[in-house]
């Protein structure tokens, strides 16, 4: 069984590349220097080609990453299934975070780009006519070695490494986390036998801020504060009833692997 993976120099397309291997299966990896060669029958593709923290600074760029090559790939390209990354981020809008729930976003909104971006790049997934096309929606992922990450997680394991961490939103805002290994197992498992168009690909619980320092703080005994009248933000649990149904998943705690994420051990 052949996968390729598109975006595979990116964090969740690289850990995709290293599960699948592992698992026994061929992998063809491919990347914006070797994109080209991705002709023929790519098997399984993942489209894990993206921007995220820098996409209000590059925004043609977010929409040929998350648009445009993915538009082309699905008129051009012979697969035998199609499974579009998008993010879960797209409910930010919303009370209700079925995958079948109506999703809104604010054009004038500079932050809303790439909840667009990913939408648009949905629709057309599920538009383009094509079999075996397929949707999931990944959570905040949290791997080894965050601090070279441009994510919250990142930002927390830099500062800690200073000694200090000074959290900009209050203790009990709140995210759902999943780790890659269980996102790397689950776009398998929904590539070759998924029976649903989308799927939203999270742990289900959320995890506060206050959870995260506190467990940082007393691996590396750093110190932490919060600034004053500092805002609470928070998103609605996600719904992952979908991927328990389906595939019985069980999410591993996050918190569990925090020598890895600090990069105190191997990776």
């Amino acid at each position: 069984m052949r996968f390729t993976v598109l975006g595979a120099s990116g964090f969740v397309g690289r850990h995709v590349v290293r599960f699948l291997r592992a698992a026994g299966y061929e992998v063809m990896p491919v990347s914006r220097d070797n994109f080209g060669e991705a002709r023929g029958d790519l098997g399984h593709c993942i489209y894990a080609i993206g921007l995220t923290a820098d996409f209000r600074t590059r925004p043609f760029d977010t929409i040929e990453a998350h648009v445009t090559l993915a538009a082309n790939l699905l008129r051009d390209a012979d697969f035998q299934s199609f499974l579009y990354l998008s993010s879960t981020r797209i409910y930010a809008n919303s009370s209700d975070t079925l995958e079948d729930g109506l999703l809104s976003a604010h054009p004038f909104n500079p932050s809303d780009l790439y909840n667009l971006s990913k939408m648009t790049g949905e629709s057309i997934c599920l538009s383009s006519g094509r079999p075996g096309v397929r949707i999931a929606r990944l959570s905040n992922v949290v791997g080894p070695n965050e601090a070279g990450s441009d994510t919250f997680v990142g930002e927390l394991c830099r500062e800690a490494r200073q000694g200090h961490i000074q959290l900009r939103t209050a203790l009990d805002s709140a995210k759902d986390y999943i780790w890659i290994d269980d996102v790397s197992r689950l776009l398998a498992e929904i590539a070759i036998a998924g029976r649903q168009a989308i799927y939203n690909v999270a742990s289900g619980t959320d995890l506060s801020h206050r959870a995260w320092v506190s467990a940082i703080a007393n691996a590396t005994g750093c110190s932490f504060a919060v600034d004053e009248n500092a805002p609470t933000t928070s998103f609605p649990p996600i719904s992952t009833a979908r991927i328990k149904d389906e595939f019985g998943f069980t999410p591993s705690p996050v918190l569990d692997f925090l020598p890895l994420v600090l990069n105190r051990e191997a990776a």
